[in-house]
């Protein structure tokens, strides 16, 4: 297979060699925005990020096989991979760890208060902080069961936090209490202390957490969204955070990337902002070459 790769995989000598050991024909493209190394349509296999977004898929005429570095499936036109039979796969269990870490450290921040000690610590003030709560006894809802938040299922449960999850496709499942079917999202927010969302972008997601749900959530409730930007209704999440039905939110990722300047978000003192970070950890580029070879020596 002549396989195009782009610079979303780091590419040594020895992964390269690694690859062409399975049959495959190794073609490098540092950018996905440049020009392609070879014409698309030579084209069979590709390991990529956004490669689609520059380039038109329909001139990939040959293509058999697209193996995604990210989890999420927004990226790419997965609808004409389908109805063309290209096989697709993502990054499943990636960035299982990073993220999972990244949701516990920020509704535990979020719980202990700590933009209000750092606050305390710059202005040199020795002031205690009685609203501090406890993670332990609370409940968790984690709003889309895949890899992701299975992993933040089994840390929150450690912790002593109930966790309850809802997907599109109830199961049993030991890391969960509890599974909703989608269509019963506001029940099961209205039963959280926490509410962590991990699941895909898709047209049937988008702004699922929107006014409604907003409203359904128990008074002081924390938002964590290390999904993407787009499932959130940001103007209702400004709304929730300003009355205080969310009394703290997490954001990783943003409707628009980078989050505007004049956002309000920048100012709420009770919002954790960081710049679609949470999926960063010094395992991942381990992790996605095993996955990626696991996945070819499947085809």
């Amino acid at each position: 297979m002549i396989l195009l790769v782009t610079g979303a995989l780091k590419l040594t000598d020895g992964r390269r060699a690694e690859l062409s050991a399975l049959g495959n024909e190794v073609v490098y493209m540092p950018d996905e925005r440049g020009e392609l190394p070879i014409p698309a349509d030579r084209v069979e296999g590709v390991i990529c990020n956004g490669l689609f977004l520059y380039h038109p898929i329909e001139k990939f005429t040959s293509l058999k096989y697209v193996q995604l570095t990210s989890a999420g499936l927004d990226r790419v036109p997965a609808d004409y991979l389908c109805e063309h039979g290209i096989a697709l796969r993502n990054a499943r269990g990636v960035y299982d760890v990073p993220m999972a870490e990244y949701a516990v450290w920020a509704v535990l921040s979020l719980f202990k208060g700590a933009s209000a000690f750092a606050r305390s610590r710059a202005e040199r003030k020795w002031e205690k902080n009685r609203n501090i709560r406890e993670l332990a006894d609370s409940t968790v809802l984690i709003v889309g069961c895949g890899s992701v938040g299975g992993a933040c299922a089994a840390r929150f449960g450690a912790l002593g936090a109930r966790v309850i999850g809802v997907d599109a496709r109830v199961r049993e499942d030991g890391l969960y209490e509890a599974m909703y079917p989608t269509q019963r999202l506001c029940e099961a927010v209205s039963a959280a202390d926490v509410i962590i969302l991990t699941l895909p972008y898709t047209e049937d997601t988008r702004h699922i957490i929107d006014a409604e749900a907003l409203s359904s959530a128990k008074r002081g409730a924390v938002l964590v969204n290390i999904a993407r930007g787009g499932v959130v209704d940001t103007e209702a999440l400004i709304s929730a955070l300003g009355s205080g039905v969310i009394s703290g939110a997490a954001l990783d990722v943003f409707e628009r990337e980078p989050l505007s300047e004049d956002s309000p978000l920048w100012d709420m003192e009770n919002v954790i902002i960081t710049p679609h970070n949470s999926f960063v950890g010094e395992g991942n580029e381990k992790r996605i070459f095993e996955c990626i070879i696991g996945n070819l020596e499947e085809l």
